[in-house]
């Protein structure tokens, strides 16, 4: 089939199962062969096409709403809903979403770039539809690893409190981005080995079909069997929240999909539909991934799997500097812990998790458990360290506030993925933890323009112990250096990597900028001092008089948001104090960047070389 042509939904309710196979076939072939081009969620989407073929074929959207917790497995949803076409622009600037999209199309009924939230969005909009008294369904897939979200068991317990109805189908796969860990996921392997019981008891009806009096004797011995089920099987967490539980049911088999939903469309009251899922199927490599890998993926060769992003020679990522220092730190320190909200690839700890398994911990997609988490094991006596992606420590901060921040506890937080991130966009940029973070008393805030930096603060963290102690990184490539572990920072302190005689203009930036403002610098011979503002918290307030008594112009650098900046408490630091200077402040303004790649966002913004040039020159 030419899945380009696909326009909408309806055509599949014409189909046969063989059909569907040979759809989802097709389906399979164009999104492995997009993505290799593109980039993107390529294993969660491959796991989940059947599923939702199934779904539009029971269900009819846009009436009906179905949406995706997490949106990166809606690539099948956005194919079957008329936007293959498209596909080449997957998330590049000004092109189609790698998640669903409310202002891209009626069929994307909500939008999510993190887990758990389209469990509380269903009841909400089950509550609105029975209150207008209309008739839809509400069909939110949620992955078994969101379903651990502190958000997804409040709608639950919720939802079970309603005479709403929901349809939730849980896909279970297994996996978030890698393996999944906890309680929730032993429950559900338990109701995994349920699935031989539902195909024996299929198979035994069939069997008794083709025999005399077969059918009564099915009757009997079924009710037998429904009641020994109903007691060892279907009492399960979701019926002792009040919701019904069917399943559980092969992902990748139609017609047990299509019998489960229909069933769970004539339920009367909400259902969970309990899907197995093989995240990556079709794709070997993908499919045999246990480690994350293929979770989000660069461009890559479709024969081999070797991707076509090639990192500069001697460049590692940020998330491995620092786990590499934390690694080396805990051979020394016995006290120090390393906690995960299910990210152990992502932020590079695979090393840290297997050599020190005692005292690495994976909490699971739950990045308020694990701040607190780690602030009980701090007031036992531990040097916890977390790494969390910015985007996602935003639903952290009541407990980097109230619980780590206020007892002054002692902990490290990596702050992975500051800044732009590229094409995962809106929901991913980590531009917004500045302003978050640094209203908060007690914390330390630290941005790294190299490896050495990174790694000394890490070892001062480690040593002081006294308080939170936050580094932020970003997701550039950077060149590593080697660090003793004795090697310490002092506290508050901020650099002038370039200082040239008589200069009277002043870049002040932190991070990977640092390096690239310096080179810009150089290649124009302007005679420009580069202060390397590090400490986001405390600011290097002896630095900031000498800024004012020297400098005619300060040009502050932010790739950050404006109104919630470094160049605010600066500025705000020079009006206190009645120091007079000439500031500009660079910076994003008060909207969302868009996706694309991290140089179209930097123009995009007027936050490029080129624009920083245009105000050098007006003070030069």
């Amino acid at each position: 089939m030419d899945i380009s042509k696909i326009k909408d939904p309806h055509f599949l309710k014409n189909l046969t199962t063989e059909q569907l196979e040979s759809l989802a076939g097709d389906i399979r072939h164009f999104i492995i062969n997009s993505v290799a081009k593109t980039g993107g969620h390529l294993s969660s989407n491959l796991g989940i096409i059947e599923l939702t073929i199934a779904l539009h074929y029971v269900f009819d959207a846009p009436e009906d709403k179905i949406f995706f917790d997490v949106g990166h497995q809606s690539y099948t949803h956005k194919i079957l809903t008329g936007r293959a076409d498209r596909f080449d622009t997957l998330r590049q600037l000004g092109g189609l979403s790698g998640f669903q999209k409310c202002c891209e199309s009626e069929y994307d009924a909500w939008e999510a770039g993190h887990s758990s939230t389209a469990l509380s969005a269903a009841v909400g909009m089950a509550m609105a539809r029975d209150l207008d008294e209309e008739q839809y369904e509400i069909i939110p897939v949620i992955g078994d690893a969101a379903m651990v979200g502190g958000a997804s068991l409040e709608a639950l317990n919720h939802l079970g409190s309603t005479h709403s109805k929901v349809i939730i189908i849980l896909n279970d796969n297994q996996m978030s981005i890698s393996k999944n860990v906890g309680g929730v996921n032993n429950f559900l392997s338990e109701l995994r080995t349920s699935m031989a019981y539902n195909k024996a008891k299929q198979e035994y009806k069939e069997m008794l079909s083709h025999i005399p009096l077969g059918k009564p004797l099915y009757k009997v011995s079924s009710a037998v069997k429904e009641s020994i089920k109903k007691n060892l099987i279907d009492d399960t967490i979701f019926t002792e929240f009040g919701v019904d539980y069917l399943g559980p049911i092969d992902g990748h088999d139609f017609k047990d999909l299509i019998r489960a939903l229909n069933k769970a469309k004539d339920s009367s009251g909400s259902i969970v539909v309990h899907v197995l899922t093989k995240k990556g199927k079709g794709y070997p490599f993908a499919e045999n991934d246990v480690e994350g890998k293929w979770h989000g993926i660069s461009p890559f060769d479709i024969t081999t799997g070797e991707s076509l992003k090639k990192a500069k020679e001697n460049e590692v990522s940020w998330s491995e500097i620092v786990s590499e220092q934390v690694y080396k730190a805990m051979a020394f320190d016995q006290e120090i812990v390393a906690i995960t909200p299910a990210m152990i690839s992502g932020s590079r700890m695979e090393k840290i998790f297997r050599d020190y398994p005692k005292r690495s911990f994976d909490v699971g997609i739950a990045e308020q458990h694990a701040v607190t988490f780690a602030c009980g094991l701090a007031k036992a006596g531990k040097k916890p360290f977390i790494s969390v992606y910015s985007s996602f420590l935003q639903r952290a901060y009541d407990q980097i506030n109230h619980d780590a921040a206020r007892m002054k506890l002692p902990l490290l937080i990596s702050v992975d993925r500051a800044g732009f991130v590229g094409e995962d966009g809106e929901t991913h940029h980590g531009v917004f933890d500045i302003g978050f973070l640094m209203a908060v008393p007690n914390l330390v805030i630290f941005t790294p323009s190299n490896a050495q930096e990174a790694k000394e603060f890490i070892n001062t963290a480690f040593h002081l112990s006294d308080r939170p102690y936050i580094i932020r990184i970003s997701k550039q490539m950077t060149k590593n250096q080697d660090v003793l572990v004795n090697h310490y920072l002092k506290i508050g302190t901020w650099t002038t990597p370039l200082s040239q005689d008589n200069a009277k203009v002043a870049v002040l930036t932190y991070d990977d900028k640092v390096q690239r403002v310096i080179q810009h610098i150089k290649a124009n011979n302007y005679n420009v001092d580069v202060i390397n503002a590090r400490f986001l918290k405390p600011m290097d307030e002896a630095m900031l008089q000498r800024i004012a008594q020297k400098y005619e112009h300060l040009i502050i650098y932010e790739t950050d948001m404006k109104n919630a900046s470094l160049g605010l408490y600066i500025n705000e630091y020079f009006n206190d104090h009645h120091l007079v200077i000439d500031t500009v402040h660079l910076a994003i303004d008060d909207h969302y960047t868009p996706q694309g790649k991290i140089d179209q966002l930097l123009e995009l913004e007027n936050l490029d070389m080129k624009n920083l040039d245009i105000h050098l020159k007006k003070v030069l």
